[in-house]
Parts: structure tokens; C-alpha cells; sequence
């Protein structure tokens, strides 16, 4: 507030005050020489007054918040005592009675910077907080907070919105580090995943190209070779694609449906080869949940969680698919009788890019579970798995109905 601004209103306030004065010395039988006199003292009190108050107040502005509180006070004080003083003279009031008039003036000067001085220090050790957080935050102490509590609303809701402030900002800066480290870990899980096939590849077309391999059966072997590893780069380069593309508002919006049945057949069709060749049998059991409707990406989860199964189940092993309903969810079960998963390794299955020791040699990229779990959340369910060793691995898929 400039100083014309503090002028207008102390001036207004000031008159106010006069008014009030006047009416109360009226209705009290003041006669009208005397209100006039009075006018013309409080008119000259209410001018002075105004002007010292704009004085002051450019003054106050280079002050801390203890030093403007003792100094409003003497000011309020020294101003009350001036006024007293001059109407004292224009009133004929006896010597006497001016000075006990000026000791009660001084005693209430005392009180008032006293009153000022142990007033005013919660609010400085709450400015003080708030100075060292906002300090301590801009030097990179993210978990910096204020801890202000009652120092006033005004205080209060600063102290609050400036711990809100560091919390959303080191939310902000983990979720950049998280970011930072998956970008990471994705470059050297492509990186790995890619290299093996893209090698293999390389070293089959060289050896065909060279005419080191001419007979019909080891052409046929390395063409087959060749097929497999281009199928790896394939599945790698759609979960990937499909990783980074899945909006969840977009799922959320959409309104194709599909019988629970054609998507877990669509699924298992698409894993029957992988199964064959291992001498695996999948079964299905649905029940009556194989008629409710779904989501068609329903069916990425399903064969993710087959495939997976599938690789890491011993030949002549089992693989099935269960589901069940209830009045408002949906369960999908894909289990096997295959090697299992290491306790301590259960809390990362679901993390892109991560493959057990024992897995780094088998085929995929580490997406797939990942990517079931990111659509199954999309979906607006819940994804766990169980498993022990040398026992299988069950996966649940839970969804509202």
C-alpha cells in the first residue's frame, strides 16, 4: 500500500472517528459553540494525524515485523498523546491532572510495545520457518516442510501452500528421476533384446550369402532360424509400440464388447503353435463367465499371460485358463505346472524390461507382463500373481463387471 493510499484512509477512518465524536458529544447536551469548537480541534487533529500516519508509513516499509509493531505502537500511542495534550490546552484542564494524564500516557506506551514485542514473536518465528523452508527448498532439500501451525490464518495458509508446493515439486522431480531411470533401462533392455536376433540374422545371411550354406535341408533350417528371430523383433517392436501408445482415456472411451469366450479362443489360438512344439496342453474352462462381455484388448492380456506360461512350463506340461463371475467382477485365471517364480523375485514380474537370471536366455523382451498389467489397470482392474517354485504360477486377472 503506498503512502496515498494509507493517507485516504486514515484520513477516512480519522473522520469516522470525529463524527462519532460529535454525535456522542451531542446527544450527551454539548451546546452547539462547543461542537463547533470541537469540530475545528478534531478537523486540525484528523489533518495532522494523516499526514504523520502517510510519513510514517514509507518509513515502515525498510523495518522487520517486530520493529514496524513497536513502532506502530509508540506511533499510535504519541499520536493519542499529542491529541490529549492539545485538547487538554484547549480545555483549560489543570496542571495537575496533565501529568497524571502524561504518566498514564507513558505506562500505556510501555504496555503497548511490550504487548507488541511478546505479540509478535509467533509470527516472526513463523516468518522465520517459512524464510529457512523456501531457502532450504530452493537449494534442492526437496523434503523440506514449514511445520507452521498456529501463527494466524495468513501465516497459516502461506506455510500450507508452501509445503504443498515442495511436496508437488519433489513429486514432480522422483517422477522425472523414475522417467529418467525406465528410459535408461529401456535402452539396454532393446539394446540387449535386440542385438541376439538382429546377430543371428546377420550371421545366417552372410553364410547363405557367402554360399557356405547351399543344400535345400540347411537353407530350410536357416530360413526357419531366420523366421524365428524376425518374429522376436516383430513382438518386441509391437510391445513396445504398444506400451508407449496405451492411453487410458482412450480405453476408457471406447465401446467395442467382445464375448469373454472369442477372446480367450482368439488368445489361445494365437499361442497354440508355441504350445505344439513343446507338447503343452492349454485348457479352457469358462463356465458361464465365457458370455459376459469384455474389452477386446482383453485378449493381449490373456496371450502375454499364455506365452509366458507357456515358456517357462516344461514339455508336457499343462496350461489352463479358468474364469469365474460374480454380481460385479469378472475373474481370468491363466496358470500352469511350470517352473515358478522365486519369492523375492514375485514384486517385479510386472516391471518393464525385467526377466529373472534363469530367463535372460529365453525369448521376449521382459514387456509382456508389464504391458498385461498396464491394460488390465486401464480397465479399471487389478492384476496378482502366486506362484512357487517347481510348483507353477498363477495369474489372476480381476475386472468390474
Amino acid at each position: 500500500m503506498n503512502a496515498r493510499r494509507v493517507w485516504i484512509v486514515i484520513a477516512v477512518a480519522a473522520l469516522l472517528g470525529s463524527a462519532g465524536a460529535l454525535v456522542v458529544a451531542a446527544a450527551t447536551g454539548a451546546t452547539a459553540h462547543e461542537l463547533r469548537h470541537l469540530g475545528v480541534l478534531f478537523l486540525t487533529s484528523v489533518a495532522i494525524t494523516s499526514l504523520l500516519v502517510a510519513f510514517a508509513a514509507t518509513r515502515l516499509e525498510r523495518l522487520s515485523i517486530r520493529q514496524r509493531l513497536v513502532m506502530i505502537a509508540l506511533f499510535v500511542t504519541g499520536t493519542i498523546f499529542v491529541n490529549l495534550v492539545v485538547l487538554a490546552q484547549q480545555m483549560f484542564v489543570s496542571s495537575h491532572d496533565a501529568r497524571q494524564l502524561t504518566v498514564l500516557l507513558v505506562y500505556a506506551v510501555a504496555i503497548g510495545i511490550g504487548a507488541s514485542i511478546a505479540l509478535s514473536r509467533s509470527m516472526i518465528a513463523a516468518v522465520d520457518r517459512l524464510t529457512e523452508t523456501a531457502r532450504d527448498v530452493g537449494a534442492g532439500h526437496l523434503d523440506a516442510r514449514s511445520a507452521v501451525d498456529a501463527a494466524g490464518p495468513e501465516l497459516d495458509l502461506l506455510a500450507a501452500t508452501l509445503d504443498q508446493m515442495a511436496e508437488r515439486l519433489q513429486g514432480s522431480i522422483e517422477s522425472e528421476r523414475i522417467a529418467d531411470r525406465v528410459r535408461r533401462d529401456l535402452v539396454t533392455a532393446v539394446s540387449h533384446d535386440l542385438r541376439t536376433p538382429l546377430a543371428d540374422l546377420r550371421a545366417m545371411v552372410e553364410a547363405v550369402d557367402d554360399g557356405i550354406v547351399d543344400d535345400a535341408e540347411s537353407l530350410r533350417s536357416y530360413i526357419t532360424e531366420m523366421k524365428n528371430s524376425v518374429h522376436s523383433l516383430g513382438r518386441l517392436v509391437e510391445d513396445l509400440f504398444e506400451l508407449v501408445q496405451l492411453d487410458a482415456s482412450a480405453i476408457a472411451t471406447e465401446t467395442r464388447r467382445a464375448r469373454l469366450e472369442v477372446v480367450v479362443a482368439a488368445a489361445v489360438d494365437s499361442c497354440r503353435g508355441g504350445a505344439f512344439e513343446k507338447h503343452l496342453r492349454v485348457e479352457t474352462s469358462l463356465g458361464d463367465a465365457g458370455q459376459r462381455l469384455c474389452s477386446p484388448r482383453l485378449t493381449r492380456v490373456v496371450q502375454n499371460l499364455l506365452q509366458n506360461a507357456i515358456r517357462h512350463t516344461p514339455e508336457d506340461g499343462t496350461v489352463r485358463v479358468e474364469a469365474s463371475v460374480d454380481t460385479d467382477r469378472l475373474e481370468l485365471v491363466v496358470s500352469d505346472n511350470g517352473e515358478g517364480i522365486p519369492e523375492s523375485q514375485l514384486g517385479r514380474v510386472f516391471e518393464p524390461f525385467w526377466r529373472g537370471d534363469a530367463a535372460r536366455a529365453t525369448p521376449g523382451a521382459g514387456l509382456g507382463l508389464a504391458l498385461a498389467k498396464r491394460i488390465t489397470e486401464t480397465l479399471g482392474g487389478d492384476i496378482h500373481v502366486d506362484s512357487s517354485p517347481r510348483e507353477g504360477t498363477r495369474f489372476a486377472i480381476v475386472l468390474p463387471v
